[in-house]
């Protein structure tokens, strides 16, 4: 018994003392910028307007490269998305449910006229067949497969956006960091044609050092500090006046793409966020009452009971 709790001490203690050296061979990256989320706590909401704005820089440049693979079309008329509609505009029939997602008729012309088209079939003749989208198709990515995913883009495979800000710690501040932060390389470290320094992204510069920087024994030489962040496949894909909005008061900046789309991936990974926390303010405030009844419950029942 003493041999085997003795055996299991050592394990730890091997496996702490690999994940600290795995964590300082890693490098660091810089700070995390923290940027003002309308979604941030107990009682965040999705600002609409911007998630639609994602939804629009999405479509217009990361579509290009990552797909949404978990959302279909009419998750963006859902109760909640940033394209539901209550009741129908103008010129609709009344015979439309609009608050139906599989009637929106803004949803029904985004899928029809995405970017890209959805494998349908086999037809009469046993072949498969592109169409336009419907609202009850998933968002259709770029690529075929991970194969054609890999060759077009240097053998790196671009991510899945869906869960994207909820698989990252500080999802949404990395990914606005990210994607604000490119910079040109320090002057110590070199960077190979098709990566792409970024200071918020996590890596190991000392393998991107100049020979001059590095010592003997491989490690930076004396004096030389190795600078934050990583290199990665990535070209920055965001530039100023790229995506026109219709509205005319948005800048069109790369701040301001960055948290659109931010907002939008937001708003992606936890589409019933804001009936979450509604159901659970509810539920605390049911719960706060409760527990008062039962305090005052429990007074009155031994109030006259002797000490």
């Amino acid at each position: 018994m003493m041999r085997s709790t003795r055996l299991i001490g050592l394990s730890l203690l091997a496996a702490v003392a690999a994940a600290t050296g795995a964590h300082a061979a890693g490098g660091k990256a810089k700070e995390l910028k923290h940027n003002h989320w309308h979604f941030s706590g107990p009682f965040g909401t999705f600002d609409k307007d911007a998630v639609q704005r994602g939804f629009q820089v999405y479509e217009a440049v990361c579509a290009n490269c990552h797909g949404v693979e978990l959302l279909s079309f009419r998750n963006l008329g859902q109760k909640g998305g940033p394209f539901y509609l209550d009741k129908c505009p103008a010129g609709i029939p009344d015979s439309v449910d609009c608050s139906n997602p599989n009637e929106n008729p803004v949803v029904k012309a985004i899928a029809a006229n995405y970017k890209f088209q959805v494998t349908d079939g086999p037809d009469e003749f046993g072949e498969m067949f592109q169409r336009p989208a419907l609202p009850s198709d998933r968002i259709p990515g770029p690529y075929p497969n991970e194969q054609i995913a890999r060759l077009a883009n240097n053998n790196a495979l671009p991510p899945d956006l869906s869960l994207i800000t909820k698989a990252r710690h500080h999802g949404p501040d990395y990914l606005y960091s990210l994607l604000t932060g490119y910079e040109e390389p320090p002057s110590t470290v070199e960077v190979a044609p098709g990566q792409y320094y970024n200071p918020y992204y996590p890596g190991d510069m000392s393998q991107n050092l100049k020979p001059e920087y590095v010592a003997e024994d491989g490690s930076p030489a004396e004096g030389v500090e190795v600078p934050y962040g990583g290199v990665f496949a990535m070209a920055p894909p965001l530039f100023d006046g790229a995506i026109d909005y219709i509205d005319e008061d948005t800048p069109e900046t790369v701040e301001q793409y960055a948290a659109d789309v931010t907002e939008f991936l937001m708003w992606a990974a936890e589409p019933k966020m804001e009936a979450r926390k509604s159901l659970g303010v509810v539920s605390m405030i049911y719960l706060f009452i409760l527990a008062g009844l039962l305090y005052w419950s429990y007074r009155k029942i031994w109030s006259d009971a002797p000490h």
